[in-house]
């Protein structure tokens, strides 16, 4: 990885450096030969720009003797021989100003005959004026210096040269750097492959440590939430058969005893004595179910049959039923059910398993003469049934677990009384697997109250 990085540096390094030194090669061609064909070398530059400058204003070449007459700007000079103000220095005192096409305009000299336009050789030697791309004119100064075309490739030679030189320690520098960046951006991703590692071969405590906030930082903390939760999904795998076992080892144990017992002879075979080994095996029985049902849950191949129901119908019919339980504890039952409620598309059984195990749930943490309210609102987007009670409600620590599998928040409540600790677990499943939610919370008003919200499919 890390050669890999160093070496795609280096070629974009080395790229740049290519590209810039191309780049500095052309433009430093085209500056000098430009600097070289403006009269750079003989300090004739200001002159041809105040020239040009001058036709861009007047658009002709009428009173541009003057320019030769003032003094370069930001110096001064002393008059010149007969009365005339002298040139300006590096001129000389013979400088020709013509047209497009060769024929002298104006020579700055002492009043010479004008020659009718420019030899071929002069016109070589000449320095061309321009105005928006077109030739205007030429320049013709006495202290002309031409450049011979091997001395301005030696300039340029040398001028390339340079720029290689400077390219090179600068490249010198880049790699050094490129591969201090490789080094430093391929930590990040060594610790995450060494804990990846480390966790395909069973440890799943192995944690980085993000730096920054870039991509790979995020892929830190996201490497570190999928850890933490793969080890929380461990522990809840182990914990989960610890329970089975456990909750499978105590009706078998039961049921050994009584069938020991009455193998010996200790017990009469009787209905009385078989009824406790029954009993164990429907609780049996009932656990695998419940396993049965959560593993398909899981799969998300739990069967539903849905069909239009009248929850209304169904919360009167289930409160009717368990209504004697309730009695016997001297709990009120209490409802607070919508009317004109729309039909829900649901399955009415697996809605019933729901609705039966938090009204047992209720029950069962509801002290004698407490209450227990059973509500249903219908809203545009979905139905909202809740069951409160004036319990003790639920401990904040056990608030998270509730839901878990084998879970018991009252840990000194006996599992022979029929409980396989799954309930909750399954009736949040079922709701998800309807497309709704399950939830748990301890009511202001004191107590818990479970809240199930089916989605309203009309």
């Amino acid at each position: 990885m890390r050669i890999r990085l160093f070496l795609a540096f280096s070629a974009i390094v080395i790229i740049t450096a290519a590209a810039v030194v191309g780049i500095a090669a052309l433009a430093a061609g085209r500056e000098v030969r430009q600097f070289i064909q403006r009269g750079g070398l003989s300090g004739n530059e200001w002159l041809v720009e105040s020239l040009e400058a001058h036709y861009q204003d007047y658009g002709s070449w009428q009173g541009a003797d003057r320019i030769f007459r003032n003094p370069r700007p930001g110096i001064g000079y002393g008059n010149g021989g007969g009365g005339r103000p002298a040139p300006a220095p590096g001129l000389g005192d013979n400088i020709l100003l013509a047209g497009p096409d060769g024929r002298v305009i104006l020579d700055n000299g002492s009043e010479p005959e004008l020659p009718i336009s420019l030899t071929e050789a002069e016109l070589e030697e000449a320095i061309p004026l321009y105005h928006r791309g077109e030739q205007v004119g030429y320049l013709l100064p006495e202290n002309r210096f031409s450049v011979l075309p091997a001395v301005e490739l030696a300039l340029l030679s040398r001028l390339n040269r340079s720029a290689l030189i400077a390219a090179a320690i600068a490249g010198v520098f880049a790699l050094g750097l490129a591969f201090g960046l490789a080094y430093i951006l391929q930590r990040p991703i060594r610790e995450l492959t060494r804990a990846a590692a480390a966790m395909a071969e069973g440890d799943l405590s192995q944690r980085v440590q993000p730096r920054g906030r870039d991509e790979i930082a995020t892929l830190s903390k996201t490497f570190n939430e999928m850890a933490a939760s793969l080890e929380m999904a461990e522990k809840r795998r182990k914990a989960l058969t610890a329970d089975i076992a456990h909750e499978l080892r105590n009706p078998l144990a039961v049921q050994r005893a009584n069938l020991e017992a009455l193998r010996d002879g200790l017990y009469p075979l009787e209905k009385e004595h078989l009824d406790p080994v029954l009993q164990q095996n429907m609780l049996l029985e009932r656990l695998v179910e419940d396993l049965r049902t959560l593993a398909l849950a899981d799969a998300g191949q739990l069967p539903l049959d849905r069909v239009p129901t009248d929850l209304l119908a169904l919360l009167r019919r289930m409160s009717a039923l368990q209504e004697p339980a309730f009695m016997a504890r001297s709990i009120r039952l209490q409802q607070d059910l919508a009317e004109n409620c729309p039909r829900a598309l649901v399955d009415p059984g697996r809605i019933e398993q729901i609705i039966t195990n938090l009204m047992d749930n209720a029950l069962q943490h509801t002290p004698e003469g407490g209450r227990v309210t059973l509500s249903l609102a219908c809203g545009s987007e979905e139905f909202i049934l809740t069951v409160h009670d004036n319990g003790p409600g639920i401990p904040e620590e056990d608030l998270p677990h509730i839901f878990e599998r084998f879970y018991r928040a009252d840990k000194s409540r006996s599992r022979s009384e029929g409980h396989t600790g799954l309930g909750l677990s399954i009736a949040r499943r079922i709701a998800e697997a309807h497309g709704g939610r399950l939830e748990a919370a301890n009511h202001p008003q004191g107590g818990a109250v479970f809240t199930l919200s089916l989605p309203n499919s009309n």
